[in-house]
């Protein structure tokens, strides 16, 4: 059974969705150019996090396979427990928001 989780890249999941671009700015009269404390910005924090975890994770797993003494076991299931954790959490998130967009667009208006 291969558990080994991929690493989550904001574009792919963006192209796989029909979004082949990035999300584009927001406009009209009350939008800045930058929104430092928005909701956008907050998910993209979390999504990079949660990747660079994975990204870390499976470094440290090759570097343990490769026999690096600096490397400990320990270490690396924390590392592994991390960026599942992350990414349990995101696909949680993501299921919370989707099923918002669904009831939202159910409503009868």
């Amino acid at each position: 059974m291969d558990m080994s989780l991929k690493p989550f890249s904001l574009q792919e999941a963006l192209s796989r969705a029909g979004m082949a671009q990035a999300l584009p700015p927001p406009s009209g009269p009350g939008a800045s150019a930058a929104q430092p404390g928005g909701f956008r910005a907050a998910l993209t924090d979390a999504l990079g996090e949660v990747s660079a975890a994975q990204g870390e994770s499976r470094r440290m797993q090759q570097e343990l396979q490769l026999g690096n003494p600096a490397v400990s076991l320990e270490d690396t299931m924390v590392a592994m427990q991390k960026s599942q954790i992350g990414f349990q959490a995101v696909l949680a998130v993501r299921n919370r928001l989707v099923q918002s967009y669904s009831e939202i667009m159910n409503m009868q208006v």
